[in-house]
């Protein structure tokens, strides 16, 4: 057989050696005394003698060629796992079935028997000169790194029994490198696309903190505890932290990993092998998971991960620390770039000639730097200047759009300042609400107000009044002046009977609209934010509980939020004192009234004979007032006519009806005044 050439087909040279030194010393061990099948020894010699000095010198060829290799992936195995040189041995006897398709006849031909072709302890002890018992324990490196596995069957003998190298091991002595698919099923690579050069001074520093304290760990690394709301921010530290030291990393759902608890203690030797064998770190997602649990719960089975896989890189990722980690760990928090750290990103994508534009961008919308990048990257080059900005805030306007589906209903708002009939003190009041939600960044930033104070930096507003008096068109003008977008919460989908569910539906709420694009308006906004009760029973304690958090969690917003209510004094006193505005809508009088009329139908209704000063004596709201000429342009359209007084009259009295309010003919009887045009 000619040894050289297998020699030099491999891709690894000791690998090829050593296969080559395998080889005889199979062929060698069936020539003297060769083994029958039932343990006997026979005396047919196999078909191609091999002398002794044939395999003694295929050895001497194999210890030059690994001073020469010392970088062999065999080698290497080696030295990563400890094992000692039988193991060494044993492990290149069970990938070598895998790697030259003549070992494992070989092997059937030491037996005798064609059907046992594979390797065994027994043929083991056999072929090499230091064998060693205890390779078998499952707390030897071959088993406990799962470098191969044992196939007993039924009452087979253990040293009888198969040997079989594992895919992924086989795979990296062949030059194959992956993380392996055991892992693959809960773990996917992570990537940002976000250039170096572009990150934000306050990720740099975390960054570079993280950096410094896992050199000075050594071989024993602390998680990387990454604590913050934003989930964005949190993957770009870590991923730029892992790329900075040569270290793949990759995505760990917690909820994945706890479907997976049986399975654990395998994943975590498998995650352990896998750090050892290629530079790799694990991202654990556990933004959405609690601290504390029952033993079984989510969170504990992160820990038991952690406190598993110890010696690797790990960086786990929660809104608050969570106490008592198994293993030691270093927190930071992480957060989203600063206004003033958002507008140089904005600068640094869309170039210094960009103009005001990065400061408004920064002042309205709370991106992160990836979000950043992918909203400028989908802008084409050629975009017109005078387009630049429109294009820019309806993208960051569509990437900031929260996913509210099951809680709010969005609004498209369609009235204009110019719409809403109000006092000119509470029109001018308006403005200024409109004006301090456009100059936050200044005020906060520039200004420095928010080196002053941590909360109270979002603008709460009330709108009380009775129904129909103008709260809802009143948001959707603030809404349509800002152009953001007005979410009307829905209480039935946020409020819950189970425990915790209400204050998590909230916190869901407040962070999607606290990056930017959205007005939150509560409807009815008494029955979530009522007077907190004496308390009697459980059910007393849990409601409060759920106000003194709605109460936290208002103080710490920092978008828009319109509270509308019709019973005022229901509110609880300590939401009213978080208020930036209060606007207190009251019953229109016969001049607004008028004016509500005169601007209540579009232009390209057909109207005939209007008497608007008549029309103002209805005493209704400025919403029935909708409702009736909505009503009444219907039975025009019905009849192909125009929209007229006694259609209007015919409309005021089923609203009337509608509303249990007493309708008397006489104050419906009108007559045509000499002069009236519509």
């Amino acid at each position: 057989m000619n040894t050289q050439a297998r020699q030099e087909d491999a891709g690894d040279p000791y690998l090829g050696a050593a296969l080559a030194w395998l080889r005889l010393r199979l062929y060698r061990l069936g020539e003297p005394l060769p083994v029958h099948k039932e343990g006997r020894l026979r005396s047919t010699p196999v078909a191609e003698p091999t002398t002794e000095e044939a395999v003694q010198a295929a050895a001497v060829a194999m210890r030059d060629t690994e001073k020469i290799c010392p970088s062999s992936p065999l080698l290497l195995l080696s030295r990563l796992f400890g094992l000692s040189l039988f193991e060494r041995e044993v492990l290149l006897l069970c990938a070598a079935v895998e790697l030259d398709p003549f070992i494992a006849g070989l092997c059937g031909r030491v037996y005798d028997n064609p059907q046992q072709a594979y390797p065994t302890f027994a043929l083991a002890r056999a072929l090499f000169v230091e064998p060693e018992w205890s390779v078998l324990s499952p707390q030897r490196p071959l088993r406990y790194w799962h470098l191969l596995e044992i196939n007993q069957y039924g009452h087979q003998p253990l040293t009888t029994s198969p040997l079989r190298a594992d895919e992924r091991i086989v795979n990296y002595l062949n030059g194959v490198n992956y993380l392996d698919d055991r892992l693959g099923r809960v773990m996917s690579h992570l990537t940002i696309h976000s250039p170096t050069k572009h990150m934000p001074p306050s990720h740099q520093m975390t960054v570079e903190a993280i950096i410094e304290q896992l050199r000075q760990a050594g071989e024993s690394l602390p998680v990387i505890h990454l604590v913050g709301a934003d989930e964005a921010s949190k993957r770009f530290v870590a991923w730029h932290a892992a790329h900075a030291i040569d270290h793949q990393l990759y995505r760990l759902i917690a909820e994945s990993l706890a479907t997976l608890a049986g399975e654990l203690e395998t994943l975590a030797r498998l995650y352990r092998r896998e750090s050892r064998m290629i530079k790799v770190a694990v991202y654990i997602d556990a933004h959405d998971l609690g601290g504390v649990g029952g033993s079984d719960g989510p969170s504990q089975v992160v820990r038991r991960f952690l406190e598993r896989t110890d010696g690797s890189l790990a960086f786990l990722t929660t809104r608050e620390p969570w106490p008592d980690l198994r293993r030691s760990g270093l927190v930071f928090d992480v957060t989203k770039p600063s206004p003033t750290e958002q507008e140089g990103l904005w600068n640094a994508v869309l170039g210094e000639n960009s103009g005001a534009l990065p400061a408004e961008l920064a002042g309205n919308f709370n991106l992160g730097v990836s979000l950043i990048h992918q909203v400028a990257g989908q802008v084409p080059p050629e975009t017109p200047a005078e387009h630049l900005q429109e294009r820019l805030w309806h993208l960051c306007m569509h990437a900031t759009r929260p996913r509210l589906d099951a809680l709010a209903q969005r609004l498209v708002p369609r009235a204009q300042l110019d719409d809403l009939v109000l006092p000119s003190a509470q029109k001018d009041l308006l403005r200024h609400l409109i004006a301090q939600v456009r100059q936050r960044r200044k005020v906060y930033e520039d200004w420095a107000f928010s080196a002053k104070m941590s909360r109270g930096l979002g603008i709460s507003v009330l709108f009380a009044g009775e129904s129909g008096v103008g709260k809802t068109m009143a948001a959707e003008v603030i809404a349509k002046e800002l152009k953001l977008d007005l979410f009307r919460i829905d209480l039935s989908g946020v409020i819950n009977k189970f425990i915790g569910e209400t204050e998590k539906n909230l916190r869901y709420l407040f962070d999607a609209a606290e990056d930017g694009g959205a007005i939150l308006f509560f409807d009815e906004a008494d029955s979530l934010f009522g007077k907190r009760s004496e308390v009697k029973d459980s059910h007393d304690r849990y409601a409060n509980i759920e106000i003194n958090y709605l109460l936290q969690r208002m103080e710490a917003y920092r978008g828009l939020a319109i509270l509308a209510t019709n019973m005022k004094n229901a509110m609880d006193q300590a939401f009213l004192r978080r208020l930036r505005f209060v606007f207190n809508f009251a019953f229109p009088d016969a001049p607004q009234r008028k004016e509500i009329w005169t601007k209540v139908f579009p232009e390209n209704t057909p109207r005939k004979g209007l008497d608007y000063d008549w029309l103002a004596r209805l005493t209704v709201t400025g919403g029935s007032i909708s409702n009736i000429a909505l009503h009444a342009a219907f039975l025009a359209a019905q009849d192909d006519a125009e929209v007229t007084m006694p259609l209007i009259l015919k409309a005021a009295r089923q609203e009337f009806a509608k509303l249990e309010r007493p309708v008397r003919e006489a104050d419906f009887l009108w007559r045509e005044p000499q002069g009236v045009s519509a």
